[in-house]
């Protein structure tokens, strides 16, 4: 079977995890990264790999099955999802949930419109733990969800915190409350405030002779982002950021507690504990390429979600090699 030819369009830290995902999947090969910087500067970690200008991606239509955007969902994937779906199959990592819908509906009109496949909102959440989200509620329609974070970095927090006057570095801890998380698994059904749920631990390297007072009250009252939660602010220098936080580990829970009929109580419990979120987040985007992949040769388009792609399409294995060995 030929391989499936993946290019990579942005190379942060997601396109950097897709490469190395490509190489773990014996299916795949990479056929080009593509950047919006001078390609002579971008250094890739694969043997004989092309680096080439995002403004060249039409010329390699014929070169590539699909295209796995690794932009961010401010700016990046709204525009570049619904104009690379016009060309190609194509991957996105779109997380924020509540523009999902508009996203989702714009992605289908031009992917409908030139015959291709677009799948978005692919990772973890969402993607993994909203399809977990899902099987609870539809094998117990009777209970409750609970979706909790971390312990882990989150990027958008650390990015905020970095924009403060004043600071110079910064890593963002969202960490569950775990009397929460027993609550829960205990079958206790409780209602729970942002704040009762989670809260964030803030490791900063200020400037010196920096007003850490006015930096600390800053983002502890920074809304969107710290208010609603009890944050933690703790100062250290550069060395101790770089040696002890530079890693973006994350993960989490999703929790469906629920009732059968006769008031039997029960529990589905899905975790993530992962060490490096991006290449994570990049290992599911593969999968779902190979998913892409399949669907375009059964002649479907339009944009799709984790939610409508079969299990086994994710698969490297037959389906006779699934149904013997993991079924």
């Amino acid at each position: 079977m030929s391989k499936i030819r993946i290019g990579i369009v942005g190379y942060g830290n997601i396109g950097r995890g897709v490469e190395a995902a490509i190489r773990l999947n014996e299916d795949c090969e990479l056929a080009g990264v593509f950047t919006r910087r001078d390609p002579a500067t971008v250094k890739i970690t694969t043997e004989g790999g092309k680096v080439y200008r995002i403004s060249e991606l039409a010329e390699h239509k014929d070169d590539i099955d699909v295209c796995i955007i690794c932009g961010g969902s401010a700016t990046d994937l709204p525009k570049q999802t619904p104009e690379l779906v016009k060309m190609f199959h194509v991957i996105d990592s779109f997380d924020t949930h509540a523009k999902i819908p508009e996203h989702f509906a714009n992605v289908d009109a031009a992917a409908k419109e030139s015959g291709h496949v677009g799948i978005i909102s692919v990772g973890w959440d969402p993607g993994m733990f909203s399809l977990n989200r899902l099987y609870g509620n539809a094998i117990l329609p009777k209970g409750k969800d609970y979706t909790f974070w971390g312990r882990g970095v989150s990027q958008g927090h650390s990015d905020a915190i970095r924009r403060v006057a004043g600071v110079v570095d910064a890593r963002q801890y969202t960490v569950p409350v775990e009397s929460a998380v027993e609550a829960v698994r205990n079958g206790e059904n409780p209602e729970l405030t942002t704040r009762q749920k989670h809260t964030r631990e803030c490791y900063v390297v200020a400037e010196e002779g920096a007003d850490l007072a006015r930096i600390e009250a800053e983002i502890k009252n920074m809304p969107n982002y710290f208010a609603d939660y009890d944050t933690t602010v703790t100062f250290i220098s550069q060395e101790e950021l770089d040696k002890n936080h530079k890693g973006i580990p994350h993960g989490g829970f999703v929790i469906r507690s629920g009732e059968t009929e006769n008031g039997n109580k029960h529990i589905i419990e899905y975790r993530l504990k992962l060490d490096s979120n991006p290449e994570f987040t990049s290992s599911v985007l593969v999968a779902y390429a190979r998913a892409a992949k399949r669907l375009a040769k059964e002649g479907v388009s339009g944009c799709k979600t984790v939610f409508d792609i079969a299990p086994a399409y994710l698969s490297p294995k037959s389906g006779e090699e699934l149904r013997a060995q993991l079924l």
